[in-house]
């Protein structure tokens, strides 16, 4: 804006203007198209050969595996932006949890349990299968138990397992030790055999065992891996080809024992493993990595009661128990537990923390127990829905086309270059937004952190070459943004790339005012660096303490405090919190005044007498940033607001410290018991028509004393009186009363709620109100 007499610049003050672009005439338009033109696509064809090196870093990193953990979290974000999907089969989970240990002793178990648990779930619960996530080997039995009943068990464990024909219950075995001993106590080395590895030069996996007769060595016929690729929850071994065969992970063989399909059906080839009918017709065609992983669909939470039904380990063995009980109604009860299996495979696993077997999911990241890893891989391979990813041609491909079209845009140079810039953030975002929903929609996973990467880092190298090569516009844009937001929001918003805005929202909230009582009569008193001072200590120590509770300090108007509790933060208790502050504000206040006593002659008397009133109210209110387009803040404005502030003000003409709505005293209750209160009054405010009872906070139950107690009997006495108009009897109540009050009179308190009471009643005695009355006090004064 040109300020009264000013002359319009020239060409001549504004010097070159290269690419600003300034439309003056024709001349002007003649300066743009001369020879700085030809010079910047000089410099735009050198800027493309100088950044072609930096998508062929990210192609080179991301093949490498260095972006793998960055993939990874990007696949996690992907997995929860689709959310849980419903799978074709059932996988119900037999949880080996605390209160199973608390129930039946600490690991390990007696392991006819678990053949009990399973038999009853194939028998009654008609389950389709059972895996049993632990590996029952004979470096499972503990020393201290009995090695009699402890081979028993596991006798009968196997029996179970040897049944004809095989009962569907698999096994684990894994190669998660990698240094063990065989049966016979000899050394041996395990570990996970890569695809390729010759069979005869493969260890068996950990598995389980028992001595026959003859010293024999018995296996199961149903065992299946439980291992992960480097302990993840991402990627499984289907198989293991080793010199005791072929050993499959527990996952495929549940899969197919759904299927009720024998061993011979699942048939591993080079790029995928197929389980077969019996009349040739392929079933499930599972795509191999690498020639033997599987990368796992996770379909749901592990906390997810409708996808995930599951049970206590020891609630399954109770439930078999009562199957054989002589009354019909726990009979009942039993079968009608078990039905929840019906057609299920069932996992029964270790879900303890303490038990140390859980890591996080795609959908979990807080790490959940492991076992979910096997009933995920079985819905995967039933429903068909794999995890595709890009080939490396393909990877390349879309590093190179992002990165070009993203470059392109932003090196674009013209009267549209900043939509063009824009633009390429468009394109950016919708590239990711298309790989997100591309996986919900396919389960196709499109490469994320190489393209992104690549475009991003390209671009703002190129970015920064044109910030040089147009410095004098960067710096006009920069002062255009200081003449509408102030500087503080500015750098906000070169922060986080979000432009500020006006407007709120309705919330819940409890509304906080505070004041202090008769500041004048001592801020008049002192010197201006003393009257700092004192304020200083005193706003801060409100201030922290409301902050500490969980409120958001709205401003300071002087000495008054302003505060909200509930928003932005959301708390379901945000009136107990309120009130809980108010007294902890009123007791460091008390805490201070001994402090400034002690001063000696620094402090004049009054301030040893200083004391807040504080009103609060809870309700609906509107909370936001509000202000103008140059200067706003965080705020809360409403009819909820207005009240508390009329509260606070009004705890003047009770001679009160905290005054606090019905709506605030009851939401406080709920939460929590830790506040006095006691009735007050019930007023209509000035501005209001309607009637809202009002409370004082005497203090917290902890801190509270006899005295405050008693009081607050006598009053509570006094004014069941005086509802009832009982005038006399209300009077010598609230004089009982007055003797006990926190508050007494003395030149710096002029009155206390009982003695208003009193002085009240007897009013009311010489103008009785009527029949009639209700109760409700007008006030004239805000």
């Amino acid at each position: 804006m040109r300020g009264e007499g000013t002359a319009p610049p020239s060409e001549r003050d504004i010097g070159p203007v290269d690419d600003l672009k300034l439309r003056t005439g024709a001349g002007a338009e003649r300066h743009l198209r001369s020879p700085p033109v030809p010079r910047l696509k000089k410099l735009t064809s050198l800027r493309w050969l100088a950044l072609l090196p930096i998508p062929a870093l990210w192609c080179a990193a991301h093949f490498l595996g260095l972006l793998s953990f960055l993939e990874q979290r990007s696949l996690d974000w992907r997995f929860r932006f689709r959310g849980e999907i419903d799978a074709p089969v059932k996988v119900a989970y037999v949880d080996v949890d605390s209160k199973s240990i608390t129930d039946i002793g600490n690991l390990p178990w007696d392991r006819a349990l678990y053949a009990k648990v399973s038999e009853t779930l194939l028998a009654e619960g008609k389950a389709k299968a059972v895996g049993i996530d632990f590996v029952f080997s004979e470096r499972g039995i503990p020393e201290l138990v009995n090695d009699e009943r402890f081979r028993a068990g596991t006798l009968e464990l196997f029996r179970l397992l040897h049944s004809r024909p095989p009962a569907p219950v698999v096994v684990a075995a894994a190669y998660a030790a990698a240094e063990d001993r065989d049966i016979n106590g000899q050394p041996i080395m395990r570990s996970l055999p890569d695809a390729d590895t010759p069979a005869e030069q493969v260890q068996a996996p950990e598995r389980p065992q028992m001595r026959g007769a003859g010293n024999t060595i018995m296996h199961p016929p149903l065992m299946g891996l439980i291992d992960t690729i480097d302990g993840g929850t991402r990627r499984v071994p289907l198989f293991a080809r080793t010199q005791d065969g072929v050993f499959q992970h527990m996952g495929v063989e549940l899969a197919r024992l759904y299927w009720d399909l024998p061993r011979e059906a699942v048939v591993i080839e080079a790029e995928r493993m197929t389980l077969v009918r019996g009349d040739g017709g392929v079933l499930a065609a599972v795509p191999l990595i690498n020639g033997r992983d599987l990368e796992v669909n996770w379909f749901s939470r592990w906390d997810s009661p409708e996808r995930n039904p599951r049970a206590s380990f020891s609630h399954v063995l109770m439930a078999g128990q009562m199957l054989g009980a002589e009354n019909a109604e726990e009979r009942e009860v039993a079968r009608e537990f078990f039905k929840r299996f019906e057609g299920a495979v069932v996992l029964i696993g270790p879900v303890d923390p303490l038990l140390q077997d859980i890591a996080a999911t795609p959908l979990d990241p807080q790490p959940v127990p492991r076992v979910g890893i096997h009933g995920n891989l079985v819905k995967t391979i039933v429903s068909g829905k794999y995890l595709h990813r890009i080939g490396g041609a393909g990877v390349v491909a879309i590093v190179l086309a992002l990165t070009a079209a993203v470059c392109a845009l932003v090196l674009a140079t013209g009267r549209r270059g900043g939509w063009r810039k824009a633009g390429a953030v468009v394109l950016l975002a919708g590239y990711v937004a298309v790989a997100f929903v591309v996986f919900a929609r396919t389960h196709w996973v499109l490469p994320l952190v190489a393209p992104v990467g690549a475009a991003f880092t390209t671009s703002f190298a190129a970015l920064i070459w044109q910030l040089i090569v147009e410095e004098k516009q960067r710096g006009r844009i920069k002062g255009m943004f200081g003449t509408y937001v102030s500087p503080e929001l500015v750098n906000r918003m070169v922060e986080s790339g979000e432009e500020p805005k006006l407007g709120g929202v309705e919330a819940r909230i409890t509304a906080y005012f505070s004041d202090i009582e008769g500041f004048s009569s001592f801020a008049e008193k002192l010197p201006p660096d003393q009257l700092v001072e004192l304020m200083n200590e005193y706003l801060t120590a409100c201030t922290d303490i409301v902050t500490a509770q969980g409120g958001t300090l709205d401003k300071y108007i002087g000495d008054a405090v302003v505060a909200m509790f509930g928003a932005p933060v959301e708390f379901a208790d945000h009136a107990y919190r309120a009130c809980v502050a108010s007294q902890l504000v009123q007791q460091r206040l008390d805490e201070l005044r001994k402090k400034w006593m002690s001063a000696g002659s620094k402090w004049p008397v009054t301030v040893g007498h200083m004391h807040t009133r504080i009103g609060l109210n809870s309700g609906a209110a509107v909370v936001g940033n509000m202000g103008s387009l140059t200067r706003f803040n965080y705020t809360m404005m409403g009819d909820t607001v207005n009240l508390a502030s009329r509260l606070e003000s009004g705890a003047r003409s009770y001679g009160a410290g905290t005054l606090v709505t019905e709506a605030t005293k009851t939401a406080a209750e709920l939460a929590g018991d830790r506040c006095v209160f006691r009735f007050l009054d019930r007023i209509v405010v000035k501005g209001r028509s309607e009637p809202v009872g009002i409370f004082e906070i005497l203090g917290l139950k902890d801190l509270i004393s006899a005295t405050t107690r008693e009081c607050a009997q006598h009053f509570a006495e006094g004014m069941e009186k005086y509802l009832k108009q009982d005038w006399d009897a209300a009077i010598a109540a609230f004089e009982r009363a007055a003797k006990l009050e926190p508050r007494q009179l003395d030149e710096f308190t002029e009155i206390n709620p009982s003695l208003l009471y009193v002085q009240r009643c007897g009013v009311m005695k010489l103008n009785p109100p009527g029949k009639d009355w209700d109760g409700v006090f007008v006030m004239k004064t805000k």
